[in-house]
């Protein structure tokens, strides 16, 4: 199938890999200006319209003023790389440049309108690297810390928000899409972009990717930097692409990472970053030992049934596979509620500190307190009912301190995700990574210590 853009022939946007798009940028089959018209194309026929999935918040007004400058640039110097032209999006708590004419907001109305001082680290990188952004993609409103947090505790829906509307599975009617980068997963399922940008603190990259059937990394904490980015925990938030291949994923993920002085921990990651192109070899499998903690796949007989069955294409790929490799502290890590408390106070002095950077903000939202006032005084205006009443997650957080018992619930989040959790399970096994259906408690696992995880 091809999609026709000025009468120009396109490759089939639902599959088309950045490789390939790539491909016929310099070959000269079709411009980075009849890509953004594309994919606007697509946009506009199912993100409000047929299907009505919500995916996109909002388009890039100046995005094919932009394709067109890149295409200049083509012509004239050459292309910058393998992203030279490259339609993506980004999750709405990504800044973009306010002059660019997109909102950044978690989306929420409180941030409509507010002037970020620059885009976010990980997105100036990109568009160094010639990438066109050609929107925002929807999310869990403010990533999901409106509501009660964590398993759909609370009223408000993953993937709901004030600014797009609920999000909506491109795979069976009304489904669940998952998680708050839904729209970023959603989007790149369906080929409204090349590829998109997520963010994870528990969950939030990998689940949406797993389900919407693309590949999602959370990277290591430090490899990419948050600057700029709408936070939740300075310890577990992460930016990662979501992309219809693994090529596609290593491929931006060489191009986001680096240290950012605005960033203290990225500061502490090695002195040249690897190139993960490099880490796409056929064979790397061979020889390899592959752990199962079998103890963390529970309540999903379907899902266990699909992952034993994939057990056997590692081991055709030369992995050997040792299951069980049950973690020493399974069911301390499956009961505790450290990593909450962790959460509780992270988001309010981070997103304090964020919003207190913000150059203007409109509605004169500038801490948790005045977000929180913010929405009980437009309630008939905020979210459809019942939802709007949910505030629980911003409330706890308000009231949550920096003290003994916080510093506590960090050292425990640490001893049990990675001292007697994820190092102590790869020494005992002599193991060289870890295999888990993303349903299985794996991003819980990654989150509270801070390591790298791809969905699967």
């Amino acid at each position: 199938m091809t999609f026709k853009a000025s009468s120009v022939a396109l490759p089939d946007l639902y599959e088309a890999s950045i490789v390939e798009l790539q491909d016929g940028l310099i070959k000269g089959h079709f411009t980075s200006v009849q890509l953004v018209k594309a994919y606007f194309n697509r946009i506009e026929e199912v993100n409000l319209k047929g299907p009505a999935l919500h995916a996109v918040i909002e388009t890039n007004p100046m995005a094919l003023s932009q394709a067109a400058a890149l295409d200049d640039e083509r012509k004239d110097k050459g292309g910058r790389g393998p992203l030279h032209g490259i339609p993506l999006l980004l999750k709405d708590n990504i800044a973009t440049l306010h002059e660019e004419g997109m909102n950044t907001t978690a989306g929420s109305y409180a941030l409509l309108g507010s002037v970020v001082p620059r885009d976010a680290f990980a997105a100036a990188k990109l568009r160094e690297a010639g990438a066109i952004f050609i929107g925002k993609a929807n999310l869990s409103e403010w990533s999901g810390m409106r509501g009660e947090w964590g398993h759909l505790k609370g009223k408000v829906p993953n993937g709901l928000s004030e600014r797009g509307g609920q999000t909506f599975s491109p795979y069976y009617p009304n489904a669940h899409p998952s998680s708050s980068s839904s729209g970023s997963g959603v989007a790149t399922a369906i080929g409204l972009a090349a590829g998109s940008l997520g963010s994870e603190t528990h969950g939030s990259i990998v689940y949406p990717s797993s389900r919407n059937n693309v590949v999602g990394i959370k990277p290591t904490i430090g490899l990419v930097s948050r600057s700029g980015v709408i936070p939740i925990s300075s310890h577990q938030d992460t930016v990662g692409p979501m992309c219809r291949s693994v090529t596609d994923a290593a491929l931006m993920l060489n191009f986001m990472a680096g240290p950012d002085p605005r960033d203290e921990v990225t500061l502490h990651q090695p002195g040249v970053v690897p190139d993960y192109m490099k880490a796409l070899d056929k064979n790397a499998l061979k020889g390899t030992r592959l752990g199962v903690p079998r103890s963390f796949i529970r309540n999903s007989k379907t899902i266990e049934e699909v992952f034993n069955s994939s057990l056997d294409v590692f081991r055709a790929l030369g992995a050997e596979i040792i299951d069980p490799a049950d973690f020493p502290d399974t069911e301390e890590l499956l009961t505790s509620k450290a990593e909450k408390r962790v959460l509780d106070v992270d988001f309010k002095v981070d997103l304090n500190k964020y919003l207190s950077e913000l150059i203007d903000v409109p509605t004169g939202v500038k801490t948790l307190t005045a977000l929180i006032e913010y929405n009980k005084k437009r309630a008939d205006l905020n979210l459809p009912p019942p939802f709007y009443e949910d505030q629980s997650q911003f409330i706890q957080s308000e009231a949550a301190q920096v003290d003994d018992a916080y510093f506590s619930a960090l050292a425990k989040d640490f001893d049990l995700g990675r001292t007697r959790g994820i190092d102590a399970t790869l020494a005992q096994f002599n193991l060289d990574a870890i295999i888990i259906p993303t349903e299985g408690n794996a991003p819980g696992l990654a989150a509270i210590a801070g390591y790298p995880l791809i969905s699967g």
